[in-house]
């Protein structure tokens, strides 16, 4: 779980998002690191007993910095005001199946998977679809994987309209390979964070996505 004061140091820099604010709330920021730092520790080793694809991982590999890129956007707040872990399976390769948790106030949400691929990666994976459909069909069905998220995220802009070049738009998983990322996810409350027995609670939620990513991971790791 996740501290009070973390919590509330994200709240009050969504009210004071500026340099000026952090610089005078240094201290606050150093615990609130290492807060998130423990935070990410405790899931993480609850995750290992359960995806021997993530022993390598430290904590390290799984955060990301506050610092907002702000170069190419309209919002110019220098600082997110979200907290993100990222547990991939292979931390060497770039959009590796992994499980993410995301905390923000009004949006917590866990999800998993392959978000936006390289063409190369999704060409991977369309094709890993293409010959293995029926193995991806099944860990949609799956009464686990249903139970938590339902199906593969489907909005609109990650749907192509058509059939992919190269695939025939009739193949019986032309659902499927339509996809532009491959991921899904759920939302949860935010007083999940705080409790006693947060980390056995979500880790046996994300671990739901663990044959999709298994299935994801073959697709990228197989040779052509």
């Amino acid at each position: 779980m996740i501290t009070q004061e973390a919590l509330q140091f994200l709240e009050d820099l969504v009210a004071n998002n500026n340099t000026d604010w952090m610089h005078a709330n240094k201290k606050r920021y150093e615990q609130y690191k290492k807060d998130y730092h423990a935070f990410i520790a405790g899931l993480l080793a609850e995750m290992k007993q359960l995806d021997p694809k993530l022993d390598d991982l430290e904590v390290k590999n799984c955060t990301f910095r506050i610092n907002r890129d702000i170069r190419f956007s309209k919002d110019k707040s220098p600082y997110k005001t979200n907290m993100g872990v990222w547990f991939t399976q292979n931390k060497f390769q770039k959009n590796s199946p992994g499980y993410y948790v995301h905390f923000e106030k009004g949006n917590c949400f866990l999800a998993g998977g392959v978000w936006c691929p390289e063409p190369a990666q999704l060409k991977q994976i369309r094709r890993e679809i293409a010959f293995f459909y029926d193995d991806l069909e099944k860990i949609v069905a799956d009464a686990a994987f249903k139970k938590e998220y339902g199906d593969l995220s489907r909005e609109a802009d990650n749907v192509l309209k058509k059939a992919p070049k190269d695939f025939d738009p009739n193949h019986p998983a032309i659902e499927f390979l339509k996809l532009k990322s491959f991921t899904a996810s759920q939302p949860i409350d935010e007083k999940l964070f705080t409790d006693k027995n947060f980390n056995k609670t979500v880790a046996q939620k994300l671990i739901a996505l663990k044959p999709l990513n298994d299935f994801l991971y073959r697709a990228l790791e197989t040779e052509e």
